[in-house]
């Protein structure tokens, strides 16, 4: 009889799994929230119209303030910036939250990721601190 003994995940693993974890929840949510947020919304021109309503209607009723800039190449790429993202600011008055800064991030890039999802557009949202408690959401459209 064969015995198999596995070590127990690493910190990095589990790290990643959680990480993995907030995320989807996120993406289940933001597909729920979106066709709340958008029953009495006329349908969309572009998918700058869509980003548009993100960064406005979204965000607003999400975390009580706009995204503070937009930016886009048109080709698919937008970074969605906040200068006081409202679930870094109770953490960050040191650097060392830095690190943990992913694990707040990871939720509302599943958020955003879901909502547009709903809204008929696959694509990755990843996230950026440098400086917190602003960000940046990278949004890459992926072409069907």
């Amino acid at each position: 009889m064969c015995s198999r003994t596995t070590n127990p995940p690493s910190p990095r693993e589990e790290h990643g799994k959680s990480i993995s974890t907030l995320e989807g929840m996120g993406f289940r949510a933001g597909q729920g929230l979106i066709e709340r947020f958008t029953k009495e919304t006329p349908s969309f021109k572009d998918e700058l119209d869509i980003m548009k309503f993100i960064c406005k209607e979204f965000w607003t009723n999400l975390f009580r303030k706009q995204i503070d800039n937009l930016r886009t190449n048109h080709q698919g790429t937008y970074v969605l910036q906040d200068n006081r993202f409202r679930l870094l600011t109770p953490v960050s008055n040191g650097k060392q939250y830095l690190e943990e800064a992913p694990k707040f991030l990871a939720f509302t890039c599943g958020l955003v990721r879901g909502a547009l999802s709903n809204l008929g557009i696959d694509s990755t949202v990843t996230a950026e601190v440098s400086v917190m408690p602003a960000c940046k959401f990278h949004i890459i459209m992926q072409k069907s």
